[in-house]
């Protein structure tokens, strides 16, 4: 069974950094895409950034130049760097990976920027 464990998210003032953590566990061959998505309060959920087998990245628009994703295969953990955060960030993170043309979700982690 798939399991995916976040950790990193918190409160942070306007300006700061935080790093978000993924690790999926029960995983029996390479994870294809692993990403980031985030959900503010009354909107939709939207994809933050993704990361490829191969090393490729896709961001959204918003968090282009501030945010990083990455990973390690070797762990079968997905990072999310966020630096120079905002307001607008504030959202409930969830980690995604596509695995075997399934998708798996995390349960979510709160970042809360104050302004």
């Amino acid at each position: 069974q798939v399991q995916l464990l976040e950790s990193g998210g918190g409160l942070v003032q306007a300006g700061g950094s935080l790093r978000l953590s993924c690790a999926a566990s029960g995983i029996i061959s390479r994870i294809n895409v692993m990403g980031w998505y985030r959900q503010a309060p009354g909107k939709q959920r939207e994809l933050v950034a993704r990361i490829f087998n191969g090393g490729s990245t896709n961001y959204a628009g918003s968090v282009k130049g501030r945010f990083t994703i990455s990973r390690d295969n070797a762990k079968n953990t997905v990072y999310l760097q966020m630096n120079s955060l905002k307001s607008e960030d504030t959202a409930v993170y969830y980690c995604n990976i596509q695995q075997l043309g399934l998708n798996y979700w995390g349960q979510g982690t709160q970042v809360t920027v104050s302004s």
